[in-house]
Order: structure tokens, then C-alpha cells, then sequence
């Protein structure tokens, strides 16, 4: 079982735990008994939910609150992973943003921040929670897990979403190989790949998903059960829902002539 059981030398980071499928994955590891470390921006978000998960757990769940778009806080959330008391990390923290490039050349700036928090904040924690779980594991054979949240979007080229699939793209195929790197090790890395969830995710994006088919959305709550399962169990990747499995195999098999256009007039349809 590479995520150890709820201890109080066993507790979880969790990056982008303020709101959406990070806070759901928070609630689901609490529901499980797990000590937690809160990372987000929003501290008073942060403080509610720990207060909720210490009623639900009875542990300690810790708050800081924390910019990983900036050099000295993703620094301090790297300190953060490199605890003897830490055994699994979650990298939830991320954002989208929709529009044409073309379209989007005078927000330049989000569409940096989208590829600092997304890309380079995800990798440079990975890298930091690989090398102190793979030690701790070394010293004392004790497991580690770390589970990284990607997305459907990683399969396939998005027009109308370029910068954010792209950089769901990078986590898919970086956490994927570093889980095959740490066989033997005794940690494991674990990528989630929902699709259209009910968060906040899709108004902060600018996107209007209230017409996706009920279908085709899932719940925060059934995303996070599933990610922390498949966590638990050590696995490479899980995409929930038979929806996004099949979506997700289309996007890796489709002919690129026929998928684009395609995505291209689906984006349309939702204001991207």
C-alpha cells in the first residue's frame, strides 16, 4: 500500500486545497483519517476547511497559504514536502484559462501564470517529494505516494484552451514516466485525469460548461474518491467515468484532421 495508513507521522500536502477537486481530495483523505497540510492561496478558505477536516479526522490539518505562481512561496511549499511527518503529496493547484491565443495576446501575464502554476510549480514539488519520499523510503522502508491531477484535455490538442491543455499534456506524460522510474522504490506517483467536473474551475476559466450534458459532468466528490483510491492502491493513472475513458482514448487514437475541427466547433459552443 504505497499511501501508509492514517498516522501522525503520515500526513499528506495538498496543493490547491481552497476549492474545487483539491479541496474534494482534502474532504476524501480526512474521511480516511489522514493528518493534512493545506496549500492555497486563499488562507480563509483554507482555515474553514481545516476546521471542518480536523472535526471529520480528529488529526492535525495544518494551513499555509501559499502563491506557488512565486519563486519564494513554491519554495517554501517545497520545505514544506521535505518532512519526516510527510508521506504522500497531492498537486491540485492549478488553473485554466480559456480563448483564442490570438485573442488572449494582451493577458499574456495569466497565460504565464497558467504555465508557472500548472507546469513548472507541479514539476519543481514532484521533484522535491520524489527525492524526500524515495529517502525516507530508503531509510526505514516506509512508502510514499504522491498523486498528481491532470486532465482529460492531456490527450488531445485544445483549441480554445491551447496553453491549459498543453500544460495538462506535460503533467500526463512526465508523471507517467516517473511512476515507471520509481518501480522498486516504494513510492509511487499516481496522475488523475478527470473531465468537466462541478467546481469553480470553468467560471475562473471564462468558460461556460452549464450546457455540457449531465453525462459527460462529474462530482468533485466521485473525482476525489477515485484519484485517492487509485493513491492508495500505487496505480499509474485513473481517468473516472467510462465518459472520459472512452473521450480520453479518442483523443490519443482520432486522426488529428478529424479531432481538431471537431474540438475546434465543441470549444465554440461554450463560449472558448
Amino acid at each position: 500500500m504505497p499511501l501508509p495508513a492514517p498516522a501522525p507521522d503520515a500526513a499528506v500536502v495538498v496543493t490547491g486545497a481552497s476549492s474545487g477537486i483539491g479541496a474534494a481530495v482534502a474532504r476524501e483523505l480526512g474521511r480516511r483519517g489522514h493528518p493534512m497540510v493545506l496549500v492555497a492561496r486563499s488562507g480563509d478558505a483554507l482555515a474553514d476547511l481545516a476546521a471542518e477536516l480536523r472535526a471529520l479526522s480528529g488529526q492535525d490539518a495544518a494551513v499555509h497559504a501559499l502563491d506557488l505562481g512565486t519563486d519564494a512561496d513554491l519554495a517554501a511549499a517545497r520545505e514544506l514536502v521535505d518532512d519526516d511527518r510527510v508521506a504522500g503529496v497531492v498537486n491540485a493547484a492549478g488553473f485554466g484559462v480559456t480563448g483564442r491565443v490570438a485573442e488572449l495576446a494582451d493577458v499574456q501575464a495569466a497565460l504565464d501564470g497558467l504555465v508557472r502554476v500548472n507546469v513548472l510549480a507541479l514539476h519543481s514539488l514532484t521533484v522535491a517529494a520524489v527525492g524526500a519520499l524515495v529517502r525516507r523510503a530508503a531509510a526505514d522502508a516506509r512508502p510514499g505516494a504522491i498523486l498528481n491531477v491532470s486532465s482529460i484535455t492531456a490527450f488531445q490538442p485544445l483549441p480554445g484552451a491551447a496553453s491549459y491543455a498543453a500544460s495538462k499534456a506535460f503533467v500526463q506524460s512526465f508523471s507517467e514516466a516517473v511512476h515507471t522510474e520509481l518501480a522498486g522504490t516504494g513510492v509511487t506517483l499516481t496522475t488523475l485525469s478527470p473531465g468537466l467536473t462541478r467546481t469553480g474551475f470553468a467560471d475562473a476559466a471564462g468558460t461556460d460548461f452549464g450546457r455540457a450534458p449531465d453525462l459527460v459532468v462529474g462530482e468533485a466528490a466521485d473525482v476525489a474518491a477515485a484519484g485517492v483510491e487509485a493513491m492508495v492502491r500505487g496505480d499509474r493513472s485513473v481517468t473516472p467515468g467510462l465518459v472520459n475513458q472512452l473521450t480520453a482514448l479518442g483523443g490519443r487514437l482520432a486522426p488529428r484532421t478529424l479531432l481538431l475541427p471537431a474540438l475546434d466547433a465543441g470549444m465554440d459552443l461554450y463560449g472558448a
